[in-house]
């Protein structure tokens, strides 16, 4: 089944972006984890104090009124807005002193409150971003060998990377920004019409939809800002990876500067947005803060015409001052909040297409365990092609018995390493069976499946570890006995005991480390450890030279020993003993049989032998007239 491409065509129409309320409710699972009262109570405490926070919130500016009114009054004797500030008459209400310690214990309050709501918070919100990152990474695991070969892993981390921010970013900014915001902006308009008069709350609720209309078109201006930002930094991070991973090929062609211009094209259009969007940014902030200034000073001067008019006290101009800059702070990150949160939609759907996207290899709902009683592997007319313009495979049968030797070979896009990736099940055939004891691949657990075989590729990657850890990487819990043992069968163990700290060596990245032949017997090592009943050899010696490759192969041949073998085989010289050879050719068998059989019918198989004896002869040659002539050169006169 061809996947879906993750690339829209120029034709397409443009994505939608992914909405708040579709977004939220995808990640609200994770947010009100099922099995986690703990969890949901620490949901219910930060509404809770969110609300008295709030509360306090509103008592705060009029703490500061009450001041106000009360150092009137002690400095102009009892006045009118003293008196209607008032009620009881009191020493408390006449005490400047004593209210201004109100107002301080109120912000004091609203800070304390305010930050323990978002520290019971923030245990819901990682544990929000721990559980989608892990189920993103392990489907990324699930998804098949096409998906991984046709995305980049730099790009693919990155996604990864932006969705864990963006959830933790939503998460924090919807609960702890934009609900505290909105309680807040009602409280106030609630206040200012109970306060003074419904035009005052008018005038703010107009201030606010304009400011937030402005914030919504500017932002929207920005995203596509933005974006245009955040591809320059993905494919500048892409460039820079693949260009380190791929040191040593830099380094042969000496392509440095090559490197340094691609990575260097790459970063100057991230440089040519990152500006655009620092500029668009100081284009939004002035755009609200006149908006939000020009709203204030309307609200003021209301307040102004009240207190002239002996409608209100001197402390209510404080009031309303202070009510609107208490409001301004929260209302001042809408821009960046709108934003904030546009961007992780952005980057969480970008996350939930990998987790949306079914992996091509599924288990059926049914799959049985693979069960191996002697490990016969059966291909039967086996079809297969990465493209339908392109068949690899076609019609191609054979049968490997249980504890033989079949080796394969055939010129370069014969499909031979097709064979070994099928019967891992990277991929289906278009038609066709490949059976184990006679069960359909197809129909077993995928999991059973390749814990029954192992593989020995010619490009062996190791783990940026020790070579412990990549020995034992084969069997997880087996004994350190067990993987001194197996690397002793691989005769790497007495390479390992000579350095300094032993198994604790590290490998370096992808192990650059060691050398092929060290490589390589890692590789079978960890191959040993796995004790598979199958063994696929994917032209694991190619690579090497000829003394190494006789070292690697006597390894080999003794880990074969008693195991169903598929050899995929590039230098024939290594599948002589091979109890069937075959031969493929575009896609199909054009030759079977055992070495000396295939040499006498004179075929394709006996040209290859021809051509690869030809050459080892001339590098042969090759090499003794360079031995002769050093040897020359070390006699003197």
């Amino acid at each position: 089944m061809p996947p879906s491409s993750a690339v829209p065509s120029a034709g397409s129409a443009k994505p939608k972006p992914p909405g708040l309320v579709a977004t939220l409710s995808k990640l609200w699972p994770y947010l009100w984890p099922h099995g986690r009262p703990d969890l949901q109570r620490r949901v219910f405490l930060a509404f809770g104090l969110l609300l008295v926070a709030k509360g306090v919130t509103m008592v705060t500016p009029f703490a500061f009124k009450w001041a106000t009114d009360a150092l009137v009054a002690a400095t102009s004797g009892a006045g009118q807005g003293i008196e209607a500030a008032t009620t009881s008459g009191t020493w408390l209400w006449r005490a400047p002193v004593l209210l201004t310690i109100v107002y301080g214990v109120t912000r004091i309050l609203m800070a304390v409150l305010t930050q323990v709501r978002d520290g019971l918070f923030a245990k819901v919100a990682m544990h929000a971003v721990r559980k989608l990152a892990l189920q993103t990474f392990e489907h990324m695991h699930r998804l098949s060998l096409r998906f991984h070969l046709e995305r980049k892993t730099g790009g693919l981390t990155r996604v990864l990377e932006r969705g864990r921010r963006g959830i933790e970013e939503l998460s924090r900014l919807m609960v702890l920004t934009l609900i505290p915001t909105i309680v807040e902006f009602a409280l106030v308009l609630g206040l200012l019409a109970w306060e003074f008069d419904w035009l005052y709350s008018l005038v703010v609720l107009a201030m606010v939809v304009v400011y937030l209309a402005y914030t919504y078109k500017a932002t929207e201006w920005r995203i596509s800002i933005r974006r245009r930002m955040n591809e320059s930094d993905t494919d500048a991070n892409t460039k820079a990876v693949d260009s380190l991973l791929n040191y040593e090929t830099v380094k042969y062609f000496g392509a440095e500067a090559r490197e340094a211009i691609r990575y260097d094209h790459s970063m100057e259009r991230y440089e040519r947005a990152s500006t655009q969007t620092y500029v668009s940014l100081a284009v939004l902030n002035a755009g609200q803060a006149v908006i939000f200034s020009i709203g204030m000073m309307l609200v003021m001067i209301l307040a102004a015409q009240d207190i002239m008019a002996g409608r209100a006290s001197i402390g209510s101009f404080v009031l309303v001052n202070a009510m609107l800059v208490q409001l301004y702070i929260p209302l001042n990150f809408m821009g960046m909040l709108y934003r904030e949160i546009k961007q992780a939609l952005i980057d969480i759907d970008d996350m939930f297409k990998i987790i949306d996207r079914n992996p091509e290899i599924e288990d059926k709902p049914h799959a049985k365990p693979l069960h191996i009683s002697e490990g016969v592997v059966r291909f039967e007319d086996v079809h297969f092609s990465y493209i339908p313009e392109r068949p690899i495979l076609k019609g191609v049968s054979f049968e490997v018995p249980a504890g033989h030797t079949v080796a394969i070979v055939g010129p370069s896009g014969a499909g031979k390493s097709t064979i070994s990736r099928l019967l891992f099940r990277f991929y289906e055939p278009a038609s066709g069976r490949i059976l184990i004891d006679g069960q359909n691949i197809a129909d077993v657990q995928q999991g059973t499946l390749r814990k029954a075989i192992g593989m020995v590729p010619q490009d062996t990657v190791l783990f940026n570890d020790t070579i412990g850890y990549n020995v034992q990487y084969g069997r997880w819990d087996a004994a350190a006995e067990d993987v001194r043992e197996a690397a002793r069968l691989a005769q790497i163990d007495r390479f390992i005991s000579n350095l300094p700290e032993g198994y604790d060596t590290s490998v370096g990245e992808r192990g650059l480390k060691l050398s092929g032949g060290e490589k390589q017997r890692v590789a079978i090592a960890r191959t040993i450890l796995k004790g598979p009943p199958i063994l696929v050899l994917d032209e694991a010696t190619s690579a090497l030279d000829s003394f190494t490759e006789k070292e690697i192969q006597d390894a080999l041949d003794r880990v074969s020993q008693g195991r169903t073998t598929l050899v995929i085989a590039h230098r024939l010289s290594t599948i002589v003993g091979a109890d069937e050879i075959i031969v493929l050719d575009h896609g199909s068998i054009a030759e079977r049989g055992t070495h000396a059989g295939l040499l006498a019918s004179g075929g394709l198989y006996a040209a290859m032998w021809n051509r690869q004896r030809e050459a080892d002869e001339a590098r042969e040659a090759l090499k003794r007239a360079e031995e002769e002539e050093l040897s020359k050169e070390a006699v003197p006169g």
